[in-house]
């Protein structure tokens, strides 16, 4: 097996930096300087790839708690709409009944409850618009994040390469 084939299969994560602690120190006691920087490696690996899976866990959480929000804000504008509609029915049947005695009070009340409901909902829709807006600013940032730890690790990687180009090859 090639040293490449090795490398590709190292593990990340927890687990990855705990066995690249071991190789690292196996090396240093045996004075295998390759097998020591193979673990240095496989150490900053697996602390990449738990940073960026934190990062990533925080991001779906974030956009879990926006959705969330979104959707019980789209739900109260709902619950708001069909309490004005009632209203608005209500009202209607109160002007067919006392249509003789105020006819134009009636028409007038209406007209301010439909405006009311009009503004309440646009309202809402600006809230829902601002929750949605700061949710998706919100990943932008968790996947840079997540971008700059991967980079970050290549990085690393590629120094570690230019400090020992045999292990590259």
């Amino acid at each position: 097996m090639t040293r490449q084939a090795e490398n590709e299969r190292t593990a990340g994560g927890p687990l990855g930096k705990a066995i690249g602690k071991a190789k690292e120190v196996a090396g240093d006691l045996t004075g295998n300087e390759t097998l020591a920087r193979e673990g240095r490696l496989q150490q900053a690996q697996g602390e990449a790839d738990t940073e960026a899976a934190v990062a990533d866990r925080e991001a779906r959480l974030k956009q879990a708690e926006a959705d969330t929000r979104r959707e019980t804000v789209e739900t109260e504008a709902e619950r708001e709409r069909l309490e004005n509609e009632v209203a608005e029915e209500l009202a209607k049947r109160r002007i067919e009944d006392d249509r003789r005695n105020a006819e134009s009070a009636a028409a007038q009340e209406a007209e301010r409850k439909r405006a009311e409901a009009e503004q309440q909902r646009r309202a809402e829709e600006k809230r829902a618009e601002q929750s949605v807006h700061q949710a998706e600013q919100a990943q932008v940032g968790a996947s840079q994040e997540a971008i700059d730890l991967q980079r970050a690790a290549r990085q690393a990687e590629e120094r570690a390469d230019r400090i020992d180009p045999e292990e590259a090859s």
